[in-house]
């Protein structure tokens, strides 16, 4: 029914585009000047959504249409890693408003000074995954620490993973008897917010050795229900990469968070700027990008990807 929907949707989005289109060509006909403004109007209105759905061409692969999993883990830089990837994680949901997806922290591990040490967000939404797809990798922050009591500059890293979400049950077998799930009490921040009951749910797939935690829900069976969408999302990836040959061993996929492994650059000082290294497209702004304007990066990406004209630095 959700395939059905979005067809559905598709051929009416392309049937008022092609009554649009036809509705201006009968006005340009009338060779009525007055009418030039409203087909000036009408053509920027339809060149827009053109270059939008030429744009969606880049987003053909199997699952660019579905929702997506984003988790991001701080790396090396101590507490100012992982305050970078806090500062990620709000960069990211203000992307996904803007967008009109829906967001959901699954699961949270927080730092113990400040920050986090790793966040997994559902995002939810048409082309969810397309989009973030290109922001896998190590993202890479340069700023004076406000950790430093000399207030010096300091680099940080954190790893962004997007997975797709995977609806389908037969992309993935999870047999019962590979899973190993414990239950314990939900770490937070004291008083109310800590759990009497055993809800959070860690889950062991033994044949790989990949551990999935959920804790964000109240629920022992939503938690439950969360870590293994994230683990079928997970082994599915480890699945499509030994498939194309692009690893040998389980754990491959993983990217050291650190120096030289960066797909970005956000530099807050000694000036500002923010740099992809794939495509060499950057933007002076870097508090507009922290804020969610990553639109420009993304489709740096899929155009230099489409026309093989990505770096390898």
């Amino acid at each position: 029914m959700k395939k059905l929907s979005a067809v559905r949707d598709e051929v009416n989005d392309w049937q008022k585009l092609t009554q649009t289109i036809q509705d201006a060509l009968e006005l340009a006909e009338l060779g009525d000047e007055a009418l030039r403004p409203e087909l000036e109007s009408e053509l920027e209105v339809i060149s827009k959504e053109v270059d939008q759905r030429e744009f969606n061409l880049m987003l053909s692969g199997k699952f660019d249409r579905g929702n997506a999993l984003l988790a991001i883990h701080s790396g090396a830089g101590g507490v100012d890693a992982q305050d970078w990837a806090e500062m990620l994680e709000r960069m990211y949901l203000r992307w996904a408003e803007n967008r009109g997806f829906q967001t959901e922290v699954i699961d949270l591990s927080e730092g113990e000074e400040a920050g986090i040490k790793s966040v997994t967000i559902s995002v939810e939404g048409q082309y969810a995954y397309g989009y973030l797809r290109p922001e896998k990798g190590v993202h890479r922050l340069v700023r004076l620490s406000p950790f430093d009591a000399a207030h010096r500059r300091h680099t940080s890293f954190a790893l962004v993973e997007v997975l797709p979400q995977i609806e389908d049950d037969s992309e993935v077998e999870i047999k019962p008897e590979d899973l190993r799930i414990d239950v314990y009490r939900s770490s937070g921040a004291g008083g109310q917010n800590v759990q009497k009951n055993a809800t959070a749910v860690r889950i062991t797939h033994l044949p790989s050795g990949l551990v999935v935690t959920c804790q964000n829900e109240r629920s022992q069976t939503q938690n439950r229900e969360n870590a293994l969408r994230v683990l079928r999302a997970r082994l599915f990836e480890i699945k499509m990469q030994e498939q194309a040959d692009q690893i040998s061993e389980l754990r491959g996929e993983y990217t050291k968070a650190e120096w030289g492994s960066q797909i970005r650059s956000y530099v807050l000082h000694p000036y500002q700027m923010v740099k992809d290294h794939r495509t060499n497209y950057e933007v002076g702004s870097a508090q507009s990008v922290l804020n969610g304007a990553l639109d420009g990066f993304i489709e740096a990406f899929l155009r230099a990807k489409v026309s093989g004209t990505l770096s390898s630095s």
